[in-house]
């Protein structure tokens, strides 16, 4: 015996080697014990929704990819983390994430602190950086999970091709829907460079305008599961929807997921949004400011925004504008600088971006959306006078900034925050709030503004940098309070993060946040969200309120924005992203069909950006921001709103009851898994590890046995408790090195008396066997086919008096506390009375194998079918469609008037007629040339249904139960 957990289970070493190869079993691939692990190792409180839709992926091992499709909220990232957390269990670890670009932060961080997985963001930068440091594959990083940008993809394509991916996740996938569009050159790109890989694609709006879009999101993960464009519109989208919703569906099931925020419910309650609209009035000053910055940006020849930087310059100046004065201050100052430079040493312009990304931190992500490359010139005197008189009137400008020490804006700010706590007092909520701005220099406006007001107390900064005294305090604190536990990450910017988010949640009262808070943190504390500044991109803001309105919020939030009321642009901006995008209202948010139609939502700010530079009169902003609305209008229609709902919604009874089912069984996997690990770990560990309670545990030395002697000493416990210790679970080096030290254990038959009495509970299953004794065997069986491993654990046992154990029995048997006795011969012939039955187990199983993997084999068979008899009506709708051509050029022959139109009419009948005779010779050709391919691919298939096995003997005991 090695030691004792807190209720005294005593554990053999026979238990312990069952319980490491239990706990490390590869299942089926559509069992839901397949998930216990990556469950139980997450850091995460699951919902059921997730943990079904993590088991849909790739829920057959001929799936190429699956699409979840799940509603805005729900957890998608969490569902793709489950699956990658599997994939890893299963040492599949060349893993690729392409999200947005302003996304790849939000992945860094859940999969890292929620699922323990090592990540690293590549960028055009440290993709360069490696390559000159001899790393000629960079984004072969076996061992950690790669995220980045499409436009990095797109960039970096052969090598994302080269690289030999176990899986790739794709974010807000409704990007790639247009991917049968020839002019989708990202859509196409990614396509080509990731054909033959799994892919698992996450969108909300997997369908907006048109049935091809679905079309050609499931084509991007597998081409066999419709034919081609040609056949997917004759067949569905010309159709009428009654007759061909049904087979759609159909054809959809295996591959498309989708659960709605309603048939959740009663797992994820859901609160409300409040808006609360502050309007102020601009100081003199800051209209003239405003007026004169404006005109300047709107002169055709500008110096300081080469024509490459241009747009997107602009836009960030207007921002800056819109945001304070001394965030434009500080912009035209260093614009100004670069200029003088350049005319002093006649040196390049460089990258405008430079000056401003410090203050803009959206810069990054929104640049990554342009593409814009700029050819520098030498200066000619022209240019040089030029640059002298903007030079002279950017200069003015910033003295002008410079004399405004107050703006509008941020006296109401103060109003705002009066009437915005009264709110969420009245909801019960705790006073805090979190305020956006896209400007480091406008945050640190509003920490003085704040700083002279009743709400001084309890102020905390958050930014991409978070270099004040401040954020150096609380990180100090924070450091010492938690140093030696698992909150400690060693990345200090991470922990940085974390130490702000802390200290506002226990201590704060309000976080002055730039873009930076807007990504991967989790506020469901604080319920006052005030856009200080209102970005045009709707999703950004969605993303901003979605830190409060999210999963674990206990009250209704309140978001709160300001109105100029003398600009006519911000007015039309407020109204459009108020009441088509309804961002600021009701139960859920940003509605999925706007959110999904824009996309990025970059063309989106774009066009907003062009409003403003070119409408200068109340009439042309009202004609532009109409015509912008319209659009938007026809982007979203009803009718493709209930395509949706007929095609992608299940019955929400349905949908319940599996669920219910799904979490029921997630529980009882769940609770098991644990169990098992904390007593294997006990037994292991021994007297180097004193154990409070099944969860936690004292490490107080580093066993002798493991190699890992870099393992922290100190408190651990399973995910999801306190957090305070080090979290403990099968991926850890800990839990690695135990698991492995059990089963390298090599075993001899003892005796093994299992304790009954002393067990807590009853167990039914073993009344009867009470003061009996008899012999049990135990093997491990590994069934190979359709390239997917699983493992199964046989169990033989039989009582003295012949009479057979079952499996409930054997399995219940083995978990009873137990201590080991004196070493026995086994009997011969009992020995190959075991072995028979044993082998009778391993038959058993390879039968439902067989069964299960012919049934994804009928599956994988009825999609090619599907798909070669849909290429063969594409060829019969060419002939089709030349006879009804052939019927018009007779009857237009039949009216003609002239001899002429006559002969023409039936020279051109002839030519049709010889047209539809060739095709129909080569129907039957290109028929056939279809059957071969599909034949083909179903031998490639049939030669990965064989069965591969091996079965290892894991122990044989004499047993008795007291």
């Amino acid at each position: 015996m090695k030691g004792r957990v807190p209720d005294g289970m005593m554990t053999t070493d026979c238990q312990a080697k069952y319980f490491a190869f239990d706990l490390t079993r590869r299942y089926a691939p559509d069992s839901a014990e397949r998930m216990a692990g990556a469950v139980a190792g997450a850091q995460v409180d699951l919902n059921p929704h997730q943990v079904d839709a993590a088991l849909f992926a790739f829920a057959s091992p001929l799936s190429k990819g699956a699409l979840l499709a799940d509603e805005v909220g729900l957890g998608k990232t969490i569902e793709a983390g489950l699956v990658i957390s599997q994939r890893w269990a299963e040492r599949k670890r060349r893993i690729l994430i392409i999200a947005p670009s302003n996304l790849r932060k939000q992945w860094h961080q859940e999969l890292s602190e929620k699922f323990f997985l090592p990540c690293a963001i590549l960028e055009s930068k440290s993709y360069n950086q490696a390559i000159k440091v001899g790393n000629f594959r960079p984004l072969d990083l076996d061992g950690t999970v790669v995220i980045c940008s499409y436009q990095f993809a797109r960039s970096k394509a052969a090598d994302v091709h080269a690289t030999p991916w176990d899986l790739v996740v794709i974010d807000e996938a409704h990007r790639l829907r247009n991917v049968y569009k020839p002019s989708n050159v990202i859509a196409n790109t990614l396509k080509q460079a990731l054909a033959q890989k799994q892919k698992l694609l996450l969108t909300a709006t997997p369908l907006q305008n048109s049935l091809l879009e679905l079309f050609g999101l499931v084509s991007f993960i597998d081409e066999y599961t419709f034919g081609d464009l040609k056949s997917f519109r004759e067949q569905f989208a010309n159709a009428a929807p009654d007759r061909v919703f049904n087979l759609l569906r159909e054809r959809l099931k295996p591959i498309c997921h989708r659960t709605l925020r309603r048939q959740v419910t009663t797992y994820v309650p859901y609160t409300r949004r409040y808006p609360i609209v502050e309007e102020f009035t601009p100081e003199d000053g800051e209209d003239k400011l405003y007026d004169l910055v404006s005109e300047y940006l709107r002169r055709d020849n500008l110096q300081a925004l080469p024509a490459s930087q241009r747009s997107l310059m602009t836009l960030v100046l207007r921002k800056l504008l819109a945001s304070s004065t001394f965030a434009i201050a500080g912009a035209l100052t260093s614009i100004s600088r670069r200029l003088q430079s350049k005319l002093d040493d006649d040196a390049a312009l460089g990258s405008a971006e430079e000056d401003l990304a410090e203050d803009y931190e959206a810069l990054d992500e929104t640049e990554d959306e342009w593409t814009d490359d700029d050819k520098l010139e030498p200066l000619t005197a022209a240019d040089r006078k030029a640059i002298e008189a903007e030079i002279a009137d950017l200069t003015g400008f910033a003295k002008l900034a410079t004399s405004i020490d107050q703006n509008g804006k941020g006296k109401a700010l103060l109003k705002a925050l009066g009437v915005a706590f009264a709110k969420a007092e009245e909801l019960g909520a705790a006073k805090k709030a979190i305020i956006f701005t896209e400007s480091r220099r406008t945050q640190a406006y509003l920490l003085r503004v704040l700083a002279d007001s009743p709400y001084a107390e309890g102020i905390v900064l958050f930014n991409g940098a978070n270099t004040d005294e401040r954020s150096k305090e609380i990180y100090a604190t924070w450091f010492a309070q938690h140093q030696g536990s698992d909150r400690v990450s060693g990345s200090r910017t991470a922990d940085m993060r974390s130490a702000l988010v802390d200290y506002f949640r226990d201590k704060g009262r309000i976080m002055i946040a730039t873009e930076a808070g807007a990504e991967g943190i989790n506020l469901q504390f604080c319920s006052l969200v005030v856009n200080y500044d209102l970005p045009w991109n709707p999703q950004r803001i969605e993303q901003r309120i979605g830190r409060c309105h999210r999963y674990g919020q206990k009250h209704d939030v309140v978001v709160v924005n300001f109105l100029n009321r003398k600009n006519e642009a911000d007015k039309r901006v407020y109204q459009l992203l108020s009441e088509k995008f309804k961002l600021f209202e009701g139960v859920f948010g940003a509605s999925d069909e706007v959110l999904g139609a824009i996309e990025s939502g970059v063309d989106f700010e774009k066009r907003i950006g062009t409003i403003y530079q070119k409408c200068r009169q109340t009439d042309e902003i009202k004609s532009a921001f109409d015509q912008l609305q319209l659009e938007l209008s026809l982007e979203v229609n009803e009718a493709m709103s209930q395509t949706r709902q007929k095609l992608l919604e299940n019955f929400d009874d349905e949908v319940r009851e599996k669920l219910k089912i799904r979490d029921d069984d997630a529980k009882v996997y769940l609770d098991r898994f644990e169990h098992l690990l904390m007593r294997l770990t006990q037994h292991e560990l021994g007297s180097d590890a004193e154990f409070r309670n099944i969860s936690t545990f004292e490490l107080r030395s580093c066993p002798s046995w493991t190699s890992a002697c870099d393992i922290p000493l100190g408190l651990y416990e399973l995910p999801r408790r306190s957090g305070e210790a080090h979290l403990y679970r099968l991926s850890h080096p800990l839990g690695e090195a135990v698991v492995e030290r059990a089963k390298a254990r090599q075993l001899t038959p003892v005796q093994v008396t299992f304790d009954y009495t002393n067990h807590v509970g009853r167990i039914s299953a073993l009344e009867p066997l009470r003061g009996r004794s008899g012999w049990l065997s135990v093997s491990a069986l590994t069934v190979e086919a359709l390239d997917t491993p699983e493992d199964h654990i046989l169990l033989a046992g039989v009582g003295d008096d012949g009479v057979s154990l079952s499996r409930d029995e054997a399995m219940r048997l083995l978990t009873l506390p137990a201590d080991d006795g004196a070493p026995v011969e086994t009997p011969a012939p009992l020995a190959d009375v075991l072995s028979a039955r044993l082998g009778v187990e391993a038959g058993q199983i390879q039968r439902v194998v067989s069964e299960r993997n012919a049934r994804f084999f009928g599956e994988e068979a009825d999609k090619l079918d599907g798909w070669a008899d849909d290429l063969k009506v594409g060829l019969e709708r060419e002939i089709k469609e030349i006879d009804r051509q052939i019927k018009e050029a007779r009857r237009a022959a039949t009216a003609a008037l002239t001899l002429e139109e006559k002969l023409a009419g039936q020279k051109q009948i002839k030519s049709l007629e010889a047209l539809r005779n060739a095709k129909r010779r080569n129907l039957f050709e290109a028929q056939d040339e279809i059957d071969r391919q599909r034949t083909a691919l179903i031998a490639q298939i049939e030669a990965k249904l064989e069965q591969k096995t091996d079965i290892t003997s894991l122990f044989t005991i004499r047993w008795s139960l007291v």
